[in-house]
């Protein structure tokens, strides 16, 4: 009997990885440079590799000596390196090169970025997984001044560093691709960054968008695109609106957890914390002065009325 194999039409129309870094490549005004640490070169590898590259990649470079990489971008001062302190250091540093050294008079169109990882692969005992911090900062007009700029972080899932960094090479190139072609959608671009990534192999559980192109874009609400999209369990955000990540701030620290719908924030609400905080401040092993409260909503809570709706979404981050 004969077979016949048919694509996807959920496919059909996302474009290969070679098509996304040659559209790259061969648009004359792009232009910006590659820094990687820890897993490789392999965001850059694949934009050599597809042609016109020459026309791209002002700089390809990878510090991975970590006394080099702190003579490049300075010493961090927790003394670690797969943080994103270290990504938005490294992006100044990149960027500020760029500006230095390319004359805006004889390249007047050229849009620069720079896009960064640091990155740790799964150890060798296979006890930690591994994750990373990848960005872009980029302009889309050359006249630009404040530059728009996309930050996530990542959680690896495979069991073999070669896997995990072609994962993260793949990442990379959506998420230039994206900047310059998909920026106008954030919500789209925040999925299309799984192109040619099966879902079980990576965790994104943080991102958050600045810039002059991303002003009307609420990261809380980004945040909560990645739970409903599975692209992670839970998520965390800060008074200021910009997405937090949940392993970073609860770091040793003690934690007091309150979960409730808050629509409103009650009077039970407060004195069921009030007194929680109370009882759990005075136990011998708690240290105040490095203890966090956090105030948690499930995604089935959300859904208690259906549909989640957005708006009532945020009114209960903002009265919280």
């Amino acid at each position: 009997m004969a077979s016949v194999l048919k694509k996807d039409p959920a496919f059909e129309n996302i474009p290969s990885i070679k098509a996304k870094t040659l559209r790259i490549n061969l648009n004359p005004d792009i232009y910006g440079t590659y820094a990687e640490i820890g897993a490789g070169q392999e965001t850059a590898r694949h934009f050599f590799r597809s042609g016109g590259a020459s026309g791209t990649i002002a700089k390809a470079m990878s510090a991975y000596d970590k006394a080099f990489s702190d003579a490049v971008y300075g010493i961090e001062t927790d003394g670690r390196y797969v943080t994103q302190s270290r990504l938005k250091k490294m992006l100044s540093h990149e960027m500020r090169l760029m500006d230095e050294r390319i004359d805006r008079k004889e390249h007047p169109d050229r849009l620069f970025f720079t896009y960064a990882n640091t990155v740790a692969t799964i150890d060798f005992s296979k006890r930690y997984k591994g994750h990373g911090w990848v960005g872009i900062r980029f302009q889309l007009d050359p006249d630009q001044k404040d530059l728009d700029e996309i930050i996530l972080h990542v959680r690896f899932k495979q069991n073999e560093a070669r896997l995990q960094q072609e994962t993260l090479g793949i990442v990379g190139v959506n998420l230039i691709y994206g900047a310059f072609y998909k920026y106008n959608k954030p919500r789209k671009l925040l999925k299309y960054l799984y192109d040619h990534i099966d879902r079980d192999t990576l965790e994104i559980d943080m991102i958050n968008f600045s810039g002059p192109n991303f002003k009307n874009v609420d990261n809380r609400l980004m945040s909560l695109q990645l739970i409903r999209n599975d692209m992670t369990d839970a998520v965390m955000f800060g008074p200021d609106g910009n997405n937090l990540l949940p392993a970073a701030v609860l770091y040793k620290k003690n934690i007091l957890a309150l979960r409730g719908s808050f629509r409103p924030v009650t009077k039970v609400n407060m004195d069921m914390f009030e007194k929680s905080y109370d009882i759990f401040v005075r136990d011998p092993a708690v240290d105040m002065d490095n203890t966090i409260v956090i105030f948690e909503i499930t995604l089935s809570n959300l859904k208690a009325s259906g549909e989640i709706d957005e708006r009532d979404f945020m009114d209960r981050a903002e009265l919280l």
